[in-house]
């Protein structure tokens, strides 16, 4: 895999922390990367994203294609995971849902794009650029923040990042 299809250094730093066998969230999944990366290591994932094209079926792998953005019913209602997996996209509306998606003794692992970005390159719309703090503030009281970042990244390229891991 090139550094664009190898699975985040956050996620995969934080991947310990998903409960054995517990099912897998990876939102927005695109082309699977994460996914695959969570289905090797044993877990069922729930990969979702508008586009699914560029997924394969695999075992214990459940594709469901929804726009996350349409203003349509949250198609996982009432489900709970194990790990709620989200790398580099932001809807700031489904926040609280993301959240509340943890299951006990599970973890949300977000790894996007934060505001500062727009003098590196895209995205550079305030819509999807995290503001300071904005992970953070969106858990707590929720979950036990394990560890956040904001800053700088270099690989796979120059971007202005935000990061949590929190646990339920």
């Amino acid at each position: 895999m090139d550094e664009m299809q190898d699975p985040s250094p956050w996620i995969v730093r934080f991947a310990d922390l998903v409960p054995t066998g517990g099912a897998v969230l990876d939102l927005a999944c695109g082309g699977g990367r994460h996914s695959y990366f969570f289905l090797d290591r044993g877990h069922r994932v729930i990969a979702l994203d508008r586009t699914i094209a560029a997924l394969g079926p695999r075992d214990n792998l459940e594709i469901i294609q929804h726009d996350l953005e349409d203003g349509g019913p949250w198609p996982l209602d009432g489900r709970r995971f194990a790990a709620v997996v989200v790398v580099n996209y932001l809807f700031r509306p489904l926040l609280p849902l993301l959240v509340q998606s943890v299951a006990p003794g599970g973890v949300l692992l977000y790894d996007t794009f934060a505001v500062g970005n727009e003098a590196l390159g895209r995205p550079s719309n305030p819509d999807f650029l995290l503001r300071a703090d904005e992970l953070a503030a969106a858990v707590e009281g929720q979950l036990q923040i394990e560890e956040v970042f904001h800053g700088r990244t270099e690989t796979p390229k120059p971007a202005i990042k935000q990061r949590i891991c929190a646990r339920r």
